[in-house]
């Protein structure tokens, strides 16, 4: 697939991510993304992306000048471009995930001035190494800020919270003060050792992913204990939110903190103490979730005095919450920017990648690895 950029730039390599790989090349005013690669957890995929890599160089005739990936230093995506660039004697930028996320948007759609960026995904590594996904960033090529993200959530078991959302209920009732309550609404062996885990804070750390919280809700409403796939049981929470139709949102089921910090726990809490009817729980939840992101994010556009916003991440496949969070801003006279020609989860992240890296001056990019 060909984009035209709104800008030229230096010659890019941009190794995308773990997760839903593909690979994006730039020259002059032109990106080129690759098809999609796939999960790079297997012998096969790692040998997808070389050769991938090696075809669409000798089929474009790109003289490369610098290469790009995920700043998580363990994807083998971020360890093929080191090692790529340090054969070639390439600087390798590494790029912070959501920015990633947000400037493949500004890249799509030919945006050069500041964005507001929305970013709702799982887990992208953070500049602070911790567990970001609920981000709200100032974004302007290579540079961005972070605004706010969503009040952490334990994450009990580490990536292992991920395939089991029952785990992040328990993290939620933890967070309500209430953990003793984790062994009785999801009896098992695991749940005292999860419960313990939690109230010591051991193989706790803190996430501010949306991802985690839709397993939390979906957990809550006992629709989806263990997952099967990835997004799966936030998949199975908008399709029961569509089916059971529009509802009134919670009106107190969120908050700020004065750092910028969202904290949807009272909806939370709701959905533990009072959803009786799983489908109308699954409505309240994305509805109460759309406004509270369209608050945050029309509060903090007018304190930055900026009016373009840009929704990325894989959350954003979710056309229900999308949907009622694009209305809502588009009420408050924002003007707001999705991905179209590229997917907004993972396989969009070497065109943001790309984006980023060809913005950069020689003496700006710091982030370099090898």
């Amino acid at each position: 697939r060909r984009i035209v950029l709104p800008a030229t730039g230096p010659s890019v390599l941009a190794c995308g991510g773990g997760l839903k790989n593909t690979i994006c090349l730039t020259r002059d005013s032109h990106a080129y993304l690759s098809p999609h690669i796939g999960d790079l957890d297997n012998a096969v995929a790692c040998r997808a992306l070389a050769e991938m890599t090696e075809r669409l160089l000798d089929t474009l005739h790109i003289v490369l000048e610098r290469v790009a990936c995920d700043r998580h230093p363990d994807f083998y995506s971020s360890r093929f471009a080191t090692a790529f660039a340090i054969e070639r004697d390439l600087p390798c930028i590494a790029i912070q995930h959501h920015h990633a996320h947000i400037a493949a948007i500004a890249a799509e759609h030919g945006l050069q001035p500041p964005l507001l960026g929305l970013a709702l995904d799982g887990v992208g590594l953070g500049d602070d190494n911790g567990l970001w996904g609920g981000e709200l960033l100032w974004v302007e090529g290579a540079t961005y800020r972070r605004l706010g993200h969503f009040v952490p959530l334990r994450l009990p078991g580490g990536d292992r919270a991920a395939r089991e959302p029952w785990r992040m209920a328990a993290a939620a009732l933890h967070a309500m003060g209430r953990s003793e309550e984790i062994p009785r609404r999801f009896p098992g062996p695991l749940a005292k050792s999860v419960q313990r885990l939690l109230e010591r804070e051991v193989q706790c750390p803190l996430t501010s992913s949306a991802g985690r919280v839709f397993d939390a809700a979906a957990a809550l409403l006992g629709l989806r204990q263990t997952s099967d796939y990835e997004g799966q049981a936030a998949m199975e929470l908008e399709a029961l939110a569509a089916a059971y139709g529009p509802v009134q949102p919670l009106a107190n089921g969120y908050r700020f903190t004065a750092e910028n910090q969202l904290d949807v726990l009272p909806l939370l809490v709701w959905l533990a103490d009072h959803a009786t009817v799983p489908g109308h729980g699954a409505a309240l939840f994305h509805t109460t979730l759309a406004l509270a992101l369209a608050d945050w994010v029309t509060q903090t556009a007018a304190r930055e005095s900026i009016s373009e916003i840009a929704l990325g991440g894989g959350c954003f496949l979710n056309r229900l919450l999308s949907m009622q969070v694009r209305t809502r801003l588009e009420q408050n006279r924002l003007h707001v920017y999705e991905a179209r020609q590229v997917p907004p989860n993972d396989g969009g992240l070497s065109l943001g990648q790309a984006w980023i890296a060809s913005r950069c001056h020689a003496a700006d990019s710091t982030r370099l690895m090898g």
